[in-house]
């Protein structure tokens, strides 16, 4: 067979069997997600570590069991919805009646738990499962070599695909469970018992995402972390074949890995990043998804609680406001100023996120982008550029108000957990191209940020120095939040928070409110990144991954939602936390997690929150 394009055939066809596998668990997994979505509207960010879990468990199962592959194959997904069974139970079932969000980040919390745990016992180097004896080997098609088992993976996916669809669409337990969906109440008043309905379909959603993982042992090592990547792209597949469509999951998910794997052949270099940049056209096209349904847009965040706001009298709120100030300047001399202004950098950061989900509503799951570019931008634009520090920062400010811009423009199409998907499927594009472009130096980071001069006179590479120009900057950013808070803008997105639908009737443009205060949140954030960069004279891909877009969420809750101090406080504390645990054996990964699932359960409002809860309204 002759070249196409100058590319050998067996290359060709090599990759695309390659994109046609990953297709075939984008699928798997997305088809989950999907069914998981459609029965309880909870978006399973644990969907990945299901997946790890999945695999692990059929390694831990030959290893210490002797039990081998194909009993694994119905034990190791039997063993994983019994998980997601317990999850439904006791986790998501209290939840039902709170907003979407509170399921997308106790999931998160619990998927961090889970990967945790795993890293704990077994570390992040991957373990080998071999390939079952019946499907070693392969076949000559002379085009190209096809292994055994990488056909038995896609053979395998293509029927569970199918069967789940037609069980769903054309069976009697599938209209059931569509019924079920769109009235519970009516379903149960024909003797259906729909609890135990709900419970057995988040059981199979999550044992298909458990299936998964069996499947993917054999060709990639069995490690903690295969999951964690690999959620992020399935939500990106998830957006564009249309939230809780089982044929657009099943069409988009192989589609979008042939897309890949064309990509590799092509044009290497942007294989990571091409089904960002297809979800981000398709969502130019159509908002809905390919598969959508334009009604799915309608999902609101009206149900984010927040605490109400404190009133006291200008005198106390001066009094106040000194007192604050004189302890921060006084606390460098007490504590280690490098902690303290760790501290400040992700309280503005944790101020500027909260700018967005507590007073406009809107759940953004990819800030990571604004506060790691930022800081990249920032970092090279002082170790190459050798612009002084105040030029830097607002290079990296810009940058994270374009980035903003961009994204928001994308994102606003859509609401609520369809908007915090979006997000962090974008921030996640932005993380393989610093994995990627030359400046960045890959893994290594930008090292030995020169901190240089403030106004050419006051040195910054004196510690002292240093902390009371990054309080300034986080003064001035906290008062900027502030003054936007209590304006009547503010008051606007407020008013979009509790009822956008009252909004737009009272003729205000709410997708450029958001959008609004989506670039300027962006931007703060990108302010707290840049300004860490110089802190710790390093830039990393640390700061654009979407655990950092995580953190961020968790420093928010646990202050308090749509309070101006709860998320310092929440900064505050985790960092704290964190500077503890890394001194210890506990896995920080696992007591973040926690403490996510634990504020979703029991104190939504917030540290901060619940105080101001419990004070007397006069």
């Amino acid at each position: 067979m002759d070249a196409v394009f100058g590319i050998p055939p067996q290359v060709l066809f090599g990759q695309l069997l390659l994109g046609l596998i990953n297709g075939s668990f984008y699928a798997i997994l997305s088809l989950g997600l999907a069914v998981i979505f459609g029965m309880l509207n909870v978006v399973n960010m644990a969907h990945g570590a299901f997946y790890m879990v999945g695999a692990f468990v059929a390694w831990l199962l030959l290893v210490y069991l002797g039990i081998g592959y194909w009993p694994v194959l119905i034990l190791a997904p039997a063993i994983v919805a019994l998980v997601g069974l317990v999850m439904e139970c006791f986790l998501l079932r209290p939840i039902y009646k709170s907003d979407p969000l509170y399921g997308l980040l106790l999931t998160f919390g619990l998927a961090l738990v889970l990967e945790g745990v795993f890293r704990q016992f077994f570390g992040v180097s991957g373990q080998p499962y071999p390939i079952p004896e019946a499907l070693k080997g392969g076949r000559n098609l002379g085009f190209m070599f096809l292994p055994d088992y990488r056909a038995w993976v896609i053979a395998a996916a293509l029927f569970i695909c199918v069967g789940t669809w037609f069980a769903i669409e054309r069976t009697k337990l599938g209209a059931y469970l569509r019924a079920a969906t769109e009235n519970p109440r009516l379903v149960q008043a024909f003797g259906i018992n729909v609890p135990v309905l709900i419970s057995l379909t988040c059981a199979f959603g999550v044992g298909l995402a458990g299936f998964a993982g069996v499947l993917a042992a054999p060709l990639y090592q069995v490690s903690p972390l295969m999951g964690s990547n690999l959620i992020i792209v399935v939500f990106a597949v998830v957006v564009i074949g249309g939230m809780g469509s089982i044929m657009g999951a099943i069409v988009s998910g192989l589609s979008l890995g042939l897309l890949e794997g064309l990509t590799k052949v092509f044009y290497p270099p942007a294989a990571s990043i091409v089904v960002f940049v297809a979800m981000a056209v398709v969502l130019l096209v159509k908002p809905a998804g390919l598969f959508g349904r334009d009604h799915q847009a309608a999902s609101g965040t009206h149900g984010v609680i927040t605490a109400r706001p404190l009133r006291i009298s200008e005198w106390k709120r001066a009094l106040l406001i000194v007192a604050a100030l004189l302890v921060a300047a006084a606390a460098p001399f007490v504590l280690y100023p490098i902690f303290l202004m760790k501290i400040l950098c992700f309280a503005l950061f944790a101020c500027a996120f909260n700018l967005l989900i507590g007073y406009a509503g809107l759940l953004s799951f990819g800030h990571a982008a604004f506060f790691g570019g930022a800081a990249y931008v920032t970092a090279h634009a002082a170790s190459v550029w050798g612009l002084g520090p105040l030029m830097s920062i607002a290079m990296g400010a810009a940058f994270a108000c374009v980035l903003g811009f961009c994204f928001g423009a994308l994102a606003i199409r859509r609401q609520g957990i369809y908007f915090a998907m979006i997000t962090l499927a974008l921030s996640q594009m932005v993380y393989f191209l610093a994995i990627q472009m030359p400046f960045t130096h890959g893994e290594d980071g930008i090292q030995g940020v020169p901190r240089g001069k403030l106004l050419g006179v006051i040195d910054l590479n004196d510690q002292l120095a240093m902390y009371y120009f990054v309080l300034l900057i986080f003064v001035l950013g906290f008062l900027l939040i502030w003054r936007t808070v209590n304006s009547p803008f503010g008051e606007v997105l407020k008013a979009i928070r509790e009822n956008e639908s009252r909004a737009i009737s009272l003729g205000y443009r709410v997708e450029r409110y958001k959008l609004l205060a989506f670039v300027l949140s962006a931007t703060l954030a990108g302010v707290a990144g840049a300004t860490k960069s110089l802190v710790f004279q390093l830039a990393s891909l640390t700061d654009v991954a979407w655990q950092m877009s995580g953190e961020v969420v968790l420093m928010t809750l646990l202050g308090g939602l749509g309070t101006l101090l709860g998320p310092v406080v929440g900064a505050a504390l985790v960092v704290t936390l964190e500077s503890y645990l890394a001194g210890t054996d506990l896995p920080v990964t696992v007591v973040l997690g926690a403490m996510f699932v634990v504020c979703v359960l029991l104190f939504r409002r917030g540290l901060i929150g619940e105080l101001l809860a419990r004070l007397p309204s006069r």
